[in-house]
């Protein structure tokens, strides 16, 4: 019989689902102005724009999530009031599902700690940021109900 050679073993790895992380963002809006946070240069999606907020460790409730994050990366108290958001978006690393909470600050003066660089603006000038992807409808749903949040 014929020698058909080495035999080849064929090796298939499964890539294990992505988990979809919980992020919690705030909608800070005050003197008509609403508050957006740059992210850090080299991070992913460094230097564009988004709602500051931040991951939900495993088993915390989103509100004290966000009332954590907001305090670790500016230093200021927020009080968390209703959802203004929910969006899911697919990020090449990893998929997020996003809940963007109106909050009131209560506490502190916001300073860029965790971030590149911090800016109150008006919700028109929204349009001419760079913003983050996952956080684009929010600044469309925000852009189209303005007056009810002034």
């Amino acid at each position: 019989m014929p020698s058909i050679g080495p035999r080849k073993q064929v090796v298939i790895v499964l890539r294990d689902e992505l988990k979809t992380l919980l992020v919690t963002a705030g909608l800070i809006i005050q003197n008509r102005k609403v508050l957006v946070a740059q992210r850090m240069k080299g991070t992913p999606r460094g230097l564009l724009w988004e709602f500051p907020g931040g991951k939900v460790k495993e088993g915390e409730d989103p509100r004290d999530a966000l009332r954590r994050e907001l305090k670790e990366e500016l230093d200021i108290d927020v009080e968390v009031g209703n959802i203004f958001e929910v969006v899911f978006h697919p990020y090449p690393e990893y998929p997020i599902l996003l809940l963007v909470y109106r909050c009131r600050m209560i506490q502190g003066i916001p300073k860029p700690i965790g971030c590149q660089d911090l800016k109150w603006i008006r919700i028109e000038e929204l349009a001419e940021l760079e913003m983050s992807p996952a956080d684009e409808p929010v600044r469309n749903h925000l852009a189209s109900s303005k007056t009810s949040l002034i």
